[in-house]
């Protein structure tokens, strides 16, 4: 058998390496071999659900799937779903994990707290919409077990697929017919406290106070004062959220680095800024500025108050997703957002179903 080197993995214990035969892998979540060493692999040859494979470089990560972690949408139909799961999840003996207040939609899924959800599962599952899959990258936070979003929303930018396609989806995983893409974050400090979004940092105008003023500091230097509503720092994932809504542009989720871009801007420059992600990055409240909301990810993070400063930073490859391939980003972009460019442009393209 190939020597296999052990590279760390939820619940095994450390083993540098470690001379084995197939049958004495079982428990092991994740190991690397030589990209040159790649035997047919078969679920059963590891007493596991499936495997999730990742190459980078000379080696090829394997990760087995023991256990499949749930995030649903509190409110959104999800039997449907959660069946086909629980019945592909019994079949190949592997567990199914959930939050509090969630799991007892799932048959024979374990309560776990949210830390543990990211410890514990091998690949999650969100069920919802795109702030149900946003929910679920933070949850992951960091971790290494990539998300697979399936929409029961409407608009579902972020999600892979339909419910209508998880079986087809889930065949997909047990052959290893997929994709792990990684997407960044934002990270806004500001005070003692820190956020981490996926989609968008903003510093808003509260309801009754004067607009926003905020100076924007790259690298320590002063560089363009807003007077806007709010103030958005978008991530390439979030380019085609909220800051494509005020005019933002839309950038590829390959992409590193930061968007900032003003909502009604009350002054002459109203463009957005692309920064890269490795820039120091301050938005600083300037004295004619009323109270601003930070929000993250559409949700309140905080208050703060002129002559404060928040910090933000980008976070390369803070959570991956499930990509099965079918369409790229940009079709997706496409017909998520009708995207049919200009009436004078004919003939018109086709359609991306």
């Amino acid at each position: 058998p190939p020597r296999l080197e052990y590279r760390g993995g939820i619940g095994c214990p450390p083993r540098p390496q470690q001379e084995a035969g197939y049958g004495d892998l079982h428990g092991f979540h994740a190991w690397s071999l030589p990209a040159r060493v790649r035997p047919p692999l078969r679920c059963a040859d590891f007493g596991a659900a499936a495997l999730i494979t990742c190459t980078s470089g000379r080696r090829t990560w394997l990760v087995l799937i023991h256990t499949v972690g749930l995030v649903l949408h509190p409110e959104r139909d999800s039997r449907e779903a959660l069946a086909t799961i629980g019945g592909w999840a019994r079949d190949r003996r592997a567990r199914l994990v959930g939050l509090s207040g969630e799991v007892a939609r799932a048959e024979g899924a374990t309560e776990v707290p949210p830390e543990e959800l990211a410890r514990q599962a091998d690949l999650v599952v969100s069920l919802g919409g795109d702030g149900t899959m946003l929910r679920a990258m933070r949850l992951v936070l960091g971790g290494r077990a990539p998300v697979l979003g399936v929409n029961l929303g409407r608009l579902g930018f972020l999600a892979e697929i339909d419910v209508a396609h998880l079986p087809d989806a889930l065949s997909a995983i047990d052959q290893r017919h997929f994709t792990v893409e990684p997407r960044s974050a934002v990270e806004a400090a500001f005070g003692a406290h820190r956020h981490v979004a996926f989609n968008e940092v903003a510093l808003a105008r509260r309801p009754g106070q004067p607009m926003a003023q905020v100076g924007l500091v790259v690298e320590g230097q002063p560089f363009i004062r807003y007077a806007a509503d709010a103030v958005i720092v978008a991530t390439p994932t979030g380019s085609t959220a909220y800051s494509f809504s005020a005019g933002g542009p839309i950038v590829s989720p390959r992409a590193q680095g930061l968007v900032v871009t003003p909502v009604a801007p009350h002054s002459a420059f109203n463009r957005s800024l692309v920064l890269a992600g490795g820039e120091n990055v301050e938005l600083e409240v300037l004295p004619g500025s009323g109270e601003l909301d930070i929000e993250a990810d559409g949700g309140l993070a905080g208050r703060i108050f002129p002559g404060a400063r928040v910090a933000l930073e980008g976070a390369p490859a803070a959570a991956a997703v499930v990509r099965l391939g079918r369409t790229t980003f940009y079709q997706r972009a496409q017909r998520k957002l009708r995207l049919d460019g200009s009436i004078g442009a004919e003939p018109p393209w086709p359609t991306t179903t």
